[in-house]
């Protein structure tokens, strides 16, 4: 999750006003980032309007449609606006990629916990949720154990994980060590909740650090606004944002340093090398040609742009 922030830093799962007239000036800045659930995209292997489209596996050509894995309540990443509609950074790059290999990224919403699962049952052919590419994934461990096949990915933007809390009452929390003894929530199956956990276990005696993990980062916020916990963890854009849009800026604060700064990925089950590549190369297309700088001014994320499309560099 950084990263979910280990993505995916961040709210990445509030809904408001604000909201939609971003999505509505950044339409003005790049087309084709409609509600990404329908398939209203290009279709088929025309070179001409898709000059990657070759480079896909016949079957998603034939299909027309990549299925994507995704957790859609983690703004700015991947949320619904306040009109329903899919939209954020993922479903702004995935219309661009869709541009260059000619066919519909289409989001289907999961738990974020559920995503590399559905990949391997092939409900999904890639997920692109905020994910934070990590050896473990890559490697098909959690936990410290083997759970299944490993995932590849093909990074995308680089993010941390922050603590948030809410606003003028920090509870002298600054760093992950002064959360013992206090309450942390987050979304299930995060970096941020890896870090909890390790960080529960340095904990002194009589300080326990009590955790509440969530299947999103909205019940995660809602907790927390309640006053039912001291403090939240996500993705750093995901932290940011909710800073900046929940209650009209007016809930929450991030306290402390980032840490963990670590790679998004897409992810693709092991095995489908040709899928991948097209990922890759597509991605760097947009790069290239500047799409996808517009799409993270859009939303605030230039921070984390990176230069080129790796193939598995977290660590």
């Amino acid at each position: 999750m950084t990263a979910r922030s280990t993505r995916r830093t961040a709210a990445m799962k509030s809904r408001t006003a604000a909201v939609g007239a971003i999505a509505v000036a950044g339409a003005l800045l790049l087309t084709g980032c409609g509600d990404q659930t329908k398939n209203d995209g290009p279709k088929g292997g025309d070179s001409s309007a898709a000059p990657l489209a070759h480079l896909l596996p016949q079957a998603i050509r034939d299909k027309g449609t990549v299925r994507v894995g995704s957790d859609i309540a983690y703004a700015p990443v991947e949320f619904k606006d306040s009109s329903g509609k899919v939209a954020g950074i993922d479903p702004d790059l995935g219309a661009a990629l869709g541009k260059q290999l000619g066919v519909t990224f289409q989001f289907e919403n999961g738990t974020f916990d559920s995503l590399v699962t559905g990949l391997r049952a092939k409900r999904y052919d890639i997920a692109m949720s905020a994910m934070t590419d990590t050896k473990d994934r890559q490697n098909g461990v959690a936990d410290g154990k083997k759970v299944g096949e490993g995932v590849d990915f093909v990074d995308y933007y680089s993010a941390g994980v922050s603590i948030y809390t809410r606003k003028g009452k920090d509870e002298g929390i600054k760093t992950w060590s002064d959360l013992c003894g206090k309450t942390v929530v987050m979304e299930r199956g995060t970096v941020s909740h890896d870090l909890a956990k390790a960080q529960a276990k340095k904990c002194p005696a009589g300080k326990k650090l009590t955790i509440q993990p969530f299947d999103d980062d909205q019940q995660a916020q809602t907790r927390l606004r309640s006053g039912g916990a001291d403090a939240g963890s996500a993705d750093s854009p995901i932290a940011a944002y909710a800073v900046k849009t929940s209650g009209g800026g007016k809930d929450f604060q991030v306290v402390g340093p980032t840490v963990q700064a670590a790679p998004y990925g897409i992810a693709i089950a092991k095995g489908n090398d040709q899928l991948t590549k097209a990922i890759q190369q597509a991605m760097n297309a947009i790069i290239k040609d500047g799409t996808y700088d517009k799409v993270l001014a859009k939303w605030g994320a230039e921070q984390g742009a990176v230069t080129t499309a790796k193939l598995n560099g977290g660590s």
